[in-house]
């Protein structure tokens, strides 16, 4: 299945693991990422210091980490729509489950 292609132009951080992103139709969301910041890529930009390193990468034109974690720029874009489903699929790592209840409800 195919979706939009959509480039990240700009971002700003608002707060610890907010940032107010901008894409190339002129459109921005604000971020909070604190909803899918689990398992063993994402969990480890809980840790604000390491969150704050996030840079756009201009080859492939959207957020990354240090340590590779990035998202497609389509589920920045869509952010409202796609983080619970985000959350829900980063939450079925067993270590997490638990704690992730409250964040994926808090999210929708």
């Amino acid at each position: 299945m195919s979706h939009p292609l959509y480039d990240v132009v700009e971002f700003q951080p608002i707060d610890t693991h907010t940032l107010r992103v901008r894409f190339d139709d002129q459109t921005e969301q604000i971020i909070d990422f604190a909803p899918v910041l689990y398992g063993e890529v994402y969990g480890v930009l809980r840790e604000p210091a390491f969150f704050a390193q996030v840079h756009l990468d201009l080859e492939v034109r959207t957020l990354v980490w240090p340590n590779g974690a990035g998202f497609d720029p389509y589920a920045l874009h869509a952010w409202p729509r796609a983080v619970e489903q985000l959350a829900q699929r980063l939450c079925r790592v067993k270590r997490c489950q638990r704690r992730c209840i409250g964040v994926v409800r808090a999210a929708a």
